[in-house]
């Protein structure tokens, strides 16, 4: 991946527990422009990330963070108006329907793509 600025300065909540996935996906996002809230391995933790810090503008939600659902933290940025994806190896089957609408990407994925789906084609030159 070349360095690039696709994400702008953008804060990006990155929920994630995989160490080995989310220390590439760090250093992806932010050769990308992304200032990176995170990595938060929790539900609990990525709740009081969104709690206490203000501008958050994407975020990156792995499905299952140390054996709980990640749908609370989904359900609050829903709330809040916060664009995110869930990037996950788990099947679309598993996404509650009120997140019918949320992209589902298979992981591993690249930024490009994460910045495609949460800001739109006209933020990526390069997707």
């Amino acid at each position: 991946m070349r360095e690039s600025n696709i994400f702008g300065g953008r804060r990006i909540l990155l929920a994630e527990d995989d160490y080995f996935v989310v220390m590439q996906m760090v250093q992806d996002l932010e050769k990308s422009g992304a200032q990176v809230i995170g990595p938060v391995p929790s539900v609990e933790k990525a709740l009081d990330r969104i709690e206490k810090l203000s501008g958050i503008t994407g975020a990156i939600l792995d499905i299952n963070l140390q054996g709980e659902l990640v749908f609370p933290v989904a359900d609050e940025l829903s709330k809040r108006r916060i664009p995110f994806v869930f990037a996950s190896g788990y099947d679309a089957a598993t996404i509650p329907h009120r997140f019918a609408d949320v992209t589902l990407i298979q992981k591993p994925t690249s930024v490009e793509r994460i910045a495609e789906v949460l800001f739109g084609s006209e933020f990526c030159s390069d997707c």
